[in-house]
C-alpha cells in the first residue's frame, strides 16, 4: 500500500472552485461587476494578455478572496498588479514556483519521516510523545500561509483551475509545459483552516497505530478440543497476514483447511467486534476463536470483548472530514474529495463499473472451476482463492527457507534490488540508479512504500522482518512495495515538470506495485513452465478483481450511509457495516460461491486507516491488466520507464499514451472468456 502523506502538497490540492468562505462569507463578496472591471483594467494596461486566461484567473481568484484579505478595491489593485500577461515571463514565474513547491513537499516530507520514525518503524517502544510528534501534521498551516501572504492568490491568478471535464477535452492538444501548468492551478481550489486539516491528521494517525498493532497471537489459538493449529511464533497483523495466511494454505490438503476455518472465525469476531479485548496484541492468553474463550495457564479468564474500537475509528475519521466539507463546495463530501479530486473517476462510475463486472455470468462459471478445483464446496475465505498461481503448489514453509536465507535483514534485501531490477531487465547501470534512490527500514506494521517528495531524496521501503529472517509472505509483500518505490523514483526523477510528478492516481501506482508482485517467483530464481500459464494468470486475476470490487463495493455504501447518519455512533456503525457487507455478499458472492450472510468484506484494515482507498486496488488491477496485455512482446524494463515519465495527466490520457487504451475492466471480462473456454 502507497503511503498517503499529509503535507503540503496534499493540503493544497483539491479540484473544484468554491462558493464558501471559511469564516461563513459567500464566494460573492467580490462581485461580478468588481470581476469584470478588474479585467477590463488589466486588459487596458497589458492589451496581449490572453483574453481566455485573463478571465478565468480573475475569476478563480474572485472566488478565493475573503473580507479578511482585502476590499475589492483592494483586490482590483491586487489583480492589476500581479497578472502576467507575458507568456515567457509568467514561464519563468512557474518554474521558480514549481521549485519552490518542490522544496517545501520535499522537505516537509523529510520531516514527516523523522517525526513519524518511530510509528512507522520497529524502532523501540511507542511513548505518548512519539504519537503527538508522530501526527504532527508539518503542511497543515502552508495552506493558511499562503492565502495570507496572497502567494495563493498569484498563483490562482496566473494558473488557473480546469475542471476535470475541461481537462479531459482541452488536455488531448496541451504540451507538456500546459498540462504542468494546470496542475499547479490544481494546488489552490479551496481554503480548509489549519486546525482542519491537523484533525484530520490526527484521526488518521490514531487509526493507523491501532491498526499497525493489530497482532493476532497464531500460537495462542486453540480448538473448542484445545488443539493448536499454528506455531507458537507466529504472530500474524490483521487483516494483510491473516488473508495471506488463509492463501498459503491452499498447498495443504492435509491441515490447510482448518487452518483456514480458524483464521475465518478470527476474521468474523474482529468484524463482529466479539474478539476479547485481551488477546489483542497479547501473547498472555489462549483464545479458542469458535467458543471466543479465553484462557491463562489452563484456567479460563472473563473475556471482555473489544469495545467497538474498530468503528470508532471510522467514525472519528468521518468527522475529521465532515468538519473540513463545509471549505470545499462542489467537492463538499471526503467521497467526492477521493474519487472525483483524488482519483479524477468519479464515484458513480467507479460503482457503476465494479457493478458490471460483479454481475458478469464468467464470475459464477470461475467459481465453479474453482470448486471443482478445491474437490469440495466454496466456503467465503475462498474469495482469496490462491491455487492458479505456480507457488500455490509449493509449500510456504519452503518458499519462508528461501526467503529468510536471503533476506535475513533489510539491509539484504536492500543490497538484492539491483540485482532484481537486472532480472526485470533494466541494466546495471540503470539498475543502480533505481536502487539507490530507495532505503529499506524494519516496519512496524505489515509494510508500506514511503516515496520521496524532491530530487535528491529516496523512498522508503518498509517491511516486516523477523529475527529468523524474511519470511515469504513479507517477501511478497517487500516485493509489491519495491514496485510502488520504483514508480515513485521513474516518476519523480524522470519527469520534465515537477509539478507532472508522480501518476494520476493511486490506482496507477497499485498497478506497478502488482506488476512487480507478480513477478516475485521469477525474482526468487523460481522458474515457472507451466504451459498455461498466461491462462492462469487470467483466471487469477478475474478472481482476484472481484474480491477487491466487492470489499470496495462495501466501503463506498458505508461512507454514503455515514452521510445520510452523521449522528451514528459506533455500534451503529458497527450493525451498519456488518448489514452492509452482507448485503454485498448475497448480492454478487452469494450467487458465485453458493454460501450466503457471510460479513467476510469488512474485513479490510483499509476502511480503518486508509478509508476510501479500496477503490485504487480494483482500478490498480484493471490498470494492471492492461498494461500486462500491452507488455506483451515488448522489453517490460523499457515500457516501464517511457509509462511512469509521462507524470500525473489524468487517467484516460495517460493510459491512451501509456498502452493506447481507455481504462476498461472489459479486458479483463474477454480475456476470461477466452480462458474459460
Amino acid at each position: 500500500m502507497k503511503k498517503y502523506l499529509f503535507l503540503m502538497i496534499a493540503v493544497l490540492t483539491a479540484c473544484s472552485t468554491p462558493e464558501k468562505k471559511g469564516n461563513g462569507s459567500v464566494a460573492g463578496f467580490i462581485d461580478e461587476a468588481m470581476i469584470s472591471s478588474s479585467i477590463e483594467k488589466i486588459r487596458a494596461a497589458q492589451p496581449s494578455a490572453d483574453p481566455q486566461l485573463l478571465e478565468r484567473g480573475v475569476k478563480h481568484a474572485a472566488s478565493l478572496w475573503r473580507a479578511e484579505d482585502g476590499t475589492p478595491a483592494e483586490f482590483s489593485g491586487f489583480v492589476a498588479a500581479n497578472y502576467i500577461s507575458d507568456p515567457e515571463k509568467r514561464k519563468v514565474v512557474f518554474l521558480k514556483v514549481s521549485s519552490y513547491f518542490e522544496s517545501l513537499g520535499g522537505n516537509m516530507n523529510e520531516i514527516t519521516l523523522d517525526l513519524r520514525k518511530v510509528l512507522d518503524e520497529a524502532a523501540g517502544e511507542i511513548d505518548e510523545i512519539d504519537r503527538m510528534f508522530g501526527n504532527y501534521s508539518v503542511g497543515s498551516h502552508v495552506q493558511t500561509d499562503f492565502y495570507d501572504n496572497k502567494i495563493a492568490f498569484v498563483i490562482a491568478l496566473n494558473f488557473p483551475y480546469y475542471t476535470l471535464a475541461e481537462k479531459e477535452e482541452m488536455g488531448v492538444a496541451w504540451s507538456r509545459e500546459e498540462w504542468a501548468m494546470a496542475r499547479l492551478g490544481d494546488q489552490f481550489v479551496s481554503r480548509v483552516p489549519a486546525e482542519l486539516n491537523q484533525a484530520a491528521g490526527v484521526a488518521m494517525g490514531n487509526a493507523e497505530m491501532y491498526i499497525a498493532e493489530y497482532n493476532i497471537h497464531m500460537g495462542k489459538l486453540r480448538t473448542d478440543e484445545g488443539q493448536q493449529l499454528f506455531p507458537d511464533d507466529m504472530i500474524l497483523l490483521s487483516h494483510w497476514n491473516l488473508r495471506d495466511e488463509i492463501k498459503s494454505n491452499y498447498a495443504d490438503s492435509i491441515n490447510g483447511p482448518q487452518k483456514q476455518e480458524m483464521v475465518y472465525k478470527v476474521m468474523e469476531r474482529i468484524i463482529r467486534q466479539e474478539i476479547p479485548a485481551k488477546v489483542i496484541n497479547n501473547s498472555d492468553y489462549e483464545w479458542a476463536p469458535w467458543s471466543n474463550k479465553a484462557t491463562k495457564d489452563g484456567a479460563q479468564v472473563e473475556s471482555e470483548a473489544e469495545p467497538d474500537t474498530r468503528y470508532s475509528h471510522i467514525m472519528n475519521i468521518f468527522n475529521s472530514e465532515r468538519a473540513i466539507d463545509p471549505f470545499s463546495p462542489g467537492m463538499n463530501t471526503a467521497i467526492l474529495r477521493s474519487f472525483s479530486g483524488g482519483m479524477e473517476i468519479s464515484q458513480e462510475d467507479a460503482e457503476a463499473l465494479f457493478d458490471e463486472y460483479l454481475r458478469s455470468p464468467q464470475l459464477k462459471v470461475l467459481g465453479k472451476m474453482i470448486s471443482e478445483r478445491l474437490g469440495r464446496e466454496l466456503r467465503p475465505y475462498d474469495i482469496w482463492y490462491d491455487g492458479f498461481k505456480s507457488r500455490s503448489s509449493i509449500p510456504e514453509s519452503l518458499l519462508t527457507s528461501k526467503t529468510s536465507a536471503l533476506y535475513p535483514d533489510p539491509e539484504a534485501f536492500r543490497a538484492a534490488m539491483p540485482g532484481m531490477l537486472v532480472k526485470l531487465g533494466w541494466s546495471p547501470e540503470r539498475a543502480k540508479y533505481l536502487a539507490d534512490k530507495i532505503v529499506v527500514d524494519p516496519a512496524r506494521g505489515s509494510g508500506h512504500a514511503w516515496g520521496a517528495g524532491m530530487k535528491g531524496s529516496v523512498s522508503h521501503l518498509r517491511t516486516r522482518i523477523s529475527d529468523k529472517g524474511m519470511d515469504y509472505k513479507g517477501y511478497n509483500i517487500a516485493v509489491h512495495e519495491f514496485g510502488h518505490n520504483i514508480e515513485q523514483t521513474i516518476s519523480l526523477y524522470d519527469v520534465d515538470y515537477n509539478m507532472l510528478s508522480g501518476v494520476p492516481n493511486t490506482a496507477f501506482t497499485e498497478a506497478t506495485a502488482f506488476l512487480f508482485q507478480d513477478r516475485d517467483m521469477m525474482l526468487l530464481g523460481i522458474k515457472e513452465d507451466n504451459p498455461e500459464k498466461e491462462k492462469l494468470q487470467t483466471l487469477d486475476a478475474a478472481w482476484s478483481l472481484m474480491e477487491i470490487m466487492g470489499v470496495s463495493m462495501v466501503e463506498m455504501k458505508v461512507w454514503k450511509w455515514l452521510y445520510e447518519n452523521p449522528q451514528a455512533t459506533p455500534i451503529m456503525l458497527k450493525d451498519q457495516v456488518i448489514n452492509i457487507a452482507v448485503e454485498v455478499w448475497n448480492k454478487y458472492f452469494a450467487p458465485v460461491t453458493g454460501v450466503s450472510d457471510s460479513p467476510l468484506l469488512a474485513i479490510y484494515s483499509h476502511m480503518v486507516n486508509g478509508p476510501l482507498y479500496l477503490q485504487n486496488y480494483a482500478f490498480g488491477q484493471i490498470i494492471q491488466f492492461q498494461i500486462e496485455d500491452y507488455l506483451k512482446g515488448k522489453d517490460f524494463s523499457d515500457e516501464i520507464d517511457r509509462m511512469y515519465s509521462l507524470g500525473r495527466l489524468t487517467p484516460q490520457h495517460w493510459m491512451n499514451q501509456a498502452a493506447g487504451v481507455r481504462v476498461s475492466a472489459q479486458p479483463v471480462l474477454r480475456a476470461l472468456d477466452e480462458a474459460l473456454k
